[in-house]
């Protein structure tokens, strides 16, 4: 990526520059994390990331990448449907946010089948056809350079693999839209200020969200990088989406 300006949030900030501030968001809110995303979304991500299970393939055996796996959620679950012989591979730029993920996998039963690697989605430091599936939940739109994010996605995935993208998306339906606009840029930063003691980082989420390519760009973008098959599903009208690609 060239040294244009891009986004962050609602600004226009320079690509390193977005990198480190990005970092500063997640080192903030790192310890509130899991509590934020139960308060915020009222329990339905959840949900949302069931489905993301339901849908990605993962069977017993299979080496899988949680990438920005973050506090370690999908990771656990990752690791109980890839059973004694499977292995999962959690990873995420942020130090503060891998150190929470790995204390919640230690505490969950599954640590021997889980592994931590600090990466950028970018430049991922594995070797080419290492994965049978890669999942990320809600990461995505904070990478500085999305396409160059899904082919170090794409290369590391092993022929026949999928990669299955979980992240929120485009609102359809004017009332909805309108609800949720006011819950965004009203009630999350009070939700930030009052439980995380971080409004600004609430802040950056609802404006991130928004600058996030919308359903048919992403899919677009998975095609580009190589992505086969590539789908999608609307949850929450739309709120969120569940992308999904083959390297066949």
């Amino acid at each position: 990526m060239s040294d244009d300006l891009i986004d962050f949030g609602y600004e226009r900030v320079a690509p390193r520059d977005k990198a480190r501030r990005v970092a500063a968001v997640f080192d903030s809110v790192a310890d509130k994390y899991d509590l934020m995303n139960d308060l915020m979304s009222f329990g339905i991500h959840r949900s949302w990331k069931r489905f993301a299970l339901s849908l990605c393939g993962v069977r017993a055996g299979h080496t899988v990448l949680d990438l920005a796996g973050g506090t370690g959620d999908l990771a656990i679950a990752l690791a109980r449907r890839v059973g004694g012989s499977g292995r999962v591979v959690l990873a995420d730029i942020n130090a503060p946010m891998l150190e929470e993920g790995r204390h919640r996998v230690i505490d969950s039963g599954v640590m021997g089948r889980v592994s931590f690697v600090r990466a950028d989605a970018e430049n991922l430091p594995f070797a080419g056809d290492s994965f049978d599936r890669i999942c990320i939940a809600f990461g995505l739109r904070n990478v500085t350079d999305k396409e160059r994010a899904l082919r170090s996605m794409f290369d590391v995935l092993r022929p026949g693999g999928s990669l299955s993208i979980l992240e929120f998306s485009k609102v359809h339906g004017g009332a909805l839209r309108t609800a949720y606009d006011f819950y965004s840029f009203k009630a999350l930063p009070a939700l930030g200020r009052l439980v995380a003691n971080d409004a600004d980082s609430y802040r950056y989420l609802a404006e991130s969200i928004r600058m996030h390519p919308d359903q048919e760009t992403l899919k677009v973008m998975m095609a580009s990088a190589g992505f086969e098959r590539c789908d999608y599903y609307n949850l929450s009208g739309g709120v969120v989406a569940l992308h999904r690609g083959y390297k066949l």
